[in-house]
């Protein structure tokens, strides 16, 4: 039996989720998929989290599920207890960052693909493999996959399960950008620092609305008037646009946590 874990460290307003196995590559066993679903729930509920990002422990990001759990991981017909940690990446109301180095492999991909933005090193290797295994990768991260590359290349992808790049993956629409290994950490920090600095309530409005789009177009014109709505009463817009008049930086204060109390089929909950 494999021994791995989730950690978290937080630094300023960022906090890492990363993914601790690394003698076997990172591979997430059955206990660390489960464990996916509380850590991003506790980090959202931390009001001085604005940013969270997911990497791995050493030089990969995770080799994919760990093999010798696979029974238990793929327990049901929804795709199992990966899909449960995806989808608790990806409707989560704070920004989501995979940061990515070495190997990217089936399941890491699914929690990668679940994630708003990915960078990776120029040495980042990617191969999306249920094909291999002869199983069917969860629909939830079909979809995503869909969304990101297109029909023709998400087939390429999952039928052949062959390795690509970080160059290809790019090209494909994979990545966010991708930058040398040296720089990678500084580029890390960087963008969630930028983030941290934006706006929180544009960033979780926008985030919320993209996902709507794409995933119940029906519900968008409600959430939509309920972002709207927020807006008018909110302090953010009046702060950003004074901030611009006096040419100086906003000092943005919109804490979502009350916000989504209130609203909770934002994100489809009952």
């Amino acid at each position: 039996m494999t021994e791995g874990r989730l950690t978290i460290e937080t630094q300023g307003h960022c906090a890492t989720v990363r993914i601790d196995n690394p003698r076997m590559r990172n591979a997430i066993t059955s206990a660390m998929w489960r464990q996916f679903p509380a850590l991003i729930g506790e980090l959202e509920n931390r009001p001085t989290v604005k940013v969270i990002v997911i990497r791995g422990a050493g030089e990969n990001f995770s080799a994919g599920a760990d093999i010798g759990h696979l029974d238990e991981i793929l327990s049901d017909d929804d795709g199992g207890l990966p899909s449960v940690a995806e989808e608790a990446v990806a409707h989560c109301s704070k920004p989501v960052i995979a940061a990515i180095d070495g190997f990217c492999i089936g399941g890491g991909w699914e929690i990668a693909g679940a994630c708003d933005l990915r960078l990776a090193t120029d040495r980042a290797r990617f191969a999306i493999t249920p094909a291999k295994l002869g199983i069917i990768y969860p629909l939830p991260a079909i979809r995503r996959l869909v969304d990101l590359v297109g029909r023709g290349p998400a087939k390429d992808l999952l039928l052949t399960g062959r390795m690509v790049d970080a160059g290809e993956a790019a090209d494909l629409g994979l990545l966010t950008r991708t930058c040398e290994v040296d720089g990678f950490d500084d580029a890390i920090a960087e963008l969630a620092d930028t983030l941290a600095r934006r706006s929180q309530f544009s960033i979780q409005a926008m985030k919320n609305l993209i996902d709507t789009l794409l995933d119940s177009p029906e519900l968008l014109a409600q959430r939509n008037a309920i972002w709207q709505q927020e807006m008018r009463h909110g302090s953010d817009a009046a702060n950003g646009f004074h901030a611009f008049l006096e040419r100086r930086e906003p000092e943005f204060d919109w804490s979502g946590e009350a916000f989504w109390l209130n609203h909770p089929r934002l994100r489809g909950e009952s």
